[in-house]
């Protein structure tokens, strides 16, 4: 697949993977646009916060399904669904972190990557 047509995909990708946490009703949904950052370890990391374990566990599952159904990919890898802290979905491209909101602060990822544009999703809801 070429550089260009990978970023095509990885936008499309995200726009999935934000509407899969809204339709959980995620909370604080942001998208951070690593493409222009040197070293960055994807295109972009979409990450949302969650208020119960019940909550991340429907949020991850309703990414990881409207992914399949939308495009017909599974993640790569996944982390966290035992701790239900942090939840991570890994497309390569796109990597979609699902934080229980009183984790999220601690682990800071957009002060981490303060560097990269961050875009602000408005609640669908």
């Amino acid at each position: 697949m070429t550089g260009k047509n990978r970023r095509i995909d990885s936008v499309e990708l995200s726009r999935v993977i934000v509407s899969g946490m809204q339709e959980k009703k995620a909370l604080d949904i942001v998208v951070l646009d690593l493409r222009k950052l040197k070293n960055a370890i994807a295109d972009f990391f979409v990450i949302c916060s969650g208020s119960s374990d019940k909550q991340i566990d429907a949020i991850a599952d309703s990414i990881d399904e409207q992914v399949y159904r939308e495009l017909k990919e599974n993640p790569w890898h996944t982390e966290g669904k035992n701790n239900k802290e942090w939840m991570l979905l890994d497309y390569v491209s796109v990597v979609a972190h699902v934080f229980r909101k009183d984790r999220r602060e601690y682990y800071a990822l957009e002060k981490l990557w303060g560097d990269a544009e961050i875009i602000e999703v408005k609640d669908k809801y």
